[in-house]
């Protein structure tokens, strides 16, 4: 097994959890907030907390700074849960593609 199968094997077998689920099925709910009062306190547009909630809008560091105070946690916990999801389905997308490029160690 050379370096990136012992990468691709650590990855999750399913796609994690995008952090605007998240945010939707955990936070909202255990704050008892709409998304109408969530996005006024975040200072966007509830069209633009929608699509986050949908997993359609990527959380930029713009809005992890918004989200880390907000939830009283940091922006970087928002971060790495986008850049997991992202991750995961750029390698799915590109897997056949992937495995035709050789690996090379410096």
């Amino acid at each position: 097994m050379n370096k990136t199968d012992e990468i691709m094997a650590d990855r999750p077998k399913r796609c994690p959890t995008h952090p605007g689920v998240m945010l939707r099925e955990t936070v909202l709910p255990a704050l008892r907030m709409t998304v109408k009062d969530a996005a006024a306190d975040l200072r966007v547009s509830r069209q633009t907390l929608h699509r986050i909630l949908a997993g359609t809008l990527t959380v930029t560091p713009q809005m992890a700074v918004r989200l880390g105070k907000f939830c009283g946690n940091g922006p970087a916990i928002w971060l790495r849960m986008q850049q997991a999801h992202d991750l995961w389905m750029a390698e799915q997308a590109l897997k056949a593609e992937i495995e035709q490029i050789p690996s090379h160690a410096a």
